[in-house]
């Protein structure tokens, strides 16, 4: 629950006159009608959830607005260790106090916060998240909700633990689109899932690429040590910031980990499925010279090719999935007309059943294809609850969860959905990562190898090169 005001005393006294002198107190009455105290629109400071915002520029600034859109919402604390990029959030929200460390500002105004969104890029999330929550605060996630596939799993369990209330930032899980989705496959129009196809047009951020070098000052408004955080410690260069850190794999999960968080949850939500049991991937090579395969290791690939076989937990089987990214397309279904579209804007998904398929993508209605078959069926009436609002409600949704408590308000995406659904993410840029690695006797991990899973006990169990991926490791100084 929300903290009181510190100083309420002064304002219990004067209710308690006004009782008085209304003559109420000898009724019985102890309470009165807010618009009574505090005018119309008044929200007293026990029905407010005060937030504290990590990272507010670019993604953070908007995440702030969307809190703010509930009037139960107050942002009372700004962290950024980037000046530059916290300015809008200034200006919006001039009475929010200030902060470069979140630890320091956790330390510092632990009794004044509620909750605390976390906006910084990825490698970070998990020490930030993992530091509201030991604290009882409840936390709002930026998707992918962590770097590693270990991170996700230790959330999803700390979240358990401390009792808060989470949400991933994934705000399309909370639209109308994948609702409809549902329905329609829980109606069985298109049969028995056995095969997703997902795509989309990103990265549109340079990937593929050799690691920056050079000197380069750091910018005064720039703490460094504090961006890098739990990273191994490399020089400033601003091939980084502010955005392009997504295509690094010391900071970022490349464009699987930045779209997969919409395009994938579809089939999360939809179809029976956790945990893959087996993974293979293929990925584009950069080449330096004629005959010589540049290998940038520090760099996620221009585009790739991804596999996962997920057993249902309904016991029909499997479900083959597949992810295609940096505007890779699959072939076009036969049932599609040669004039129609296939996904929207770069990004979809097409679900194939036993009965026939469904296209859609996180942003749009889903269509049966051919989509003629839209006029011979009769699509199901809605069953599933709307967040109000849609996917801008996913914000006014989790401030409402947080001040009502944990478990007795659903949210869209807790981390108990969104902790297996972003270790699943995850696993494909293990793939990719283990791509070029080299095993025992220099034998090579040949791309299409498949790479057999052990969820339970977080491993790869015939490569162990690549369960170096499955866990960051932070440099002094940083633990979860």
């Amino acid at each position: 629950m929300a903290r009181k005001e510190k100083n309420n005393k002064t304002a219990v006294i004067s209710r308690r006159k006004f009782i008085q002198n209304a003559g109420l107190a000898a009724a019985g009455f102890t309470i009165l009608p807010r618009f009574v105290l505090g005018g119309k629109g008044f929200v007293p400071p026990s029905d407010t959830l005060y937030i504290a915002g990590v990272g507010v520029g670019g993604k953070g600034e908007s995440d702030l607005t969307g809190f703010a859109q509930n009037p139960k919402a107050k942002i009372a604390f700004l962290c950024d260790v980037d000046d530059r990029m916290a300015v809008k959030s200034k200006t919006n929200f001039p009475q929010a106090k200030y902060y470069k460390d979140f630890r320091v500002m956790l330390d510092k105004e632990g009794k004044g916060i509620d909750a605390v969104s976390v906006s910084t890029p990825d490698h970070t999330h998990a020490v930030v998240a993992m530091a509201a929550m030991q604290r009882n605060k409840h936390v709002y996630v930026q998707k992918p909700l962590t770097h590693s596939i270990y991170e996700a799993r230790m959330l999803t369990e700390a979240a358990k633990k401390y009792k808060v209330v989470t949400q991933m930032g994934n705000q399309y899980a909370s639209a109308d689109y994948v609702r409809v989705a549902k329905e329609m496959i829980d109606a069985g129009l298109i049969g028995d899932v056995t095969k997703v196809t997902t795509w989309t047009n990103r990265p549109v951020w340079p990937q593929g690429v050799p690691t920056p070098t050079g000197t380069h000052p750091v910018p005064p408004e720039v703490d460094w040590n504090l961006w890098l955080g739990p990273a191994k410690y490399i020089d400033y260069n601003p091939a980084y910031l502010p955005f392009n850190w997504r295509g690094w794999w010391p900071f970022g999960t490349g464009a699987l980990g930045d779209m997969a968080c919409h395009i994938m949850d579809a089939a999360f939500r939809i179809l029976p499925i956790d945990y893959p049991t087996e993974v293979e991937c293929s990925s584009t090579t950069a080449w330096a010279d004629f005959f010589k395969e540049a290998n940038y290791q520090d760099s996620c690939p221009a585009s790739s090719i991804i596999h996962l076989k997920f057993p249902r937990k309904d016991g029909k089987g499997n479900i083959k999935f597949t992810w295609m990214d940096g505007g890779l397309l699959p072939e076009r279904p036969e049932e599609l007309l040669p004039e129609e579209r296939m996904g929207e804007g770069g990004n979809g998904y097409i679900f194939e059943g036993t009965k026939g398929k469904l296209m859609g993508n996180y942003s749009i209605m889903p269509t049966l294809i051919p989509s003629t078959r839209m006029k011979e069926v009769t699509l199901p009436t809605p069953t599933i609850p709307r967040v109000i609002g849609g996917e801008a409600g996913h914000y006014t949704q989790w401030v409402d969860a947080c001040l009502k408590g944990y478990g007795k308000m659903e949210v869209s995406s807790p981390f108990e959905y969104a902790g297996p659904f972003t270790e699943a993410v995850l696993m494909g840029n293990l793939a990719i990562r283990s791509y070029s690695m080299r095993g025992p006797e220099g034998k090579g991990y040949p791309g299409r190898k498949k790479l057999l899973w052990d969820a339970k006990n977080m491993k790869i169990t015939n490569f162990d090169e690549a369960n170096q991926f499955v866990r960051d490791q932070y440099r002094e100084g940083w633990t979860l």
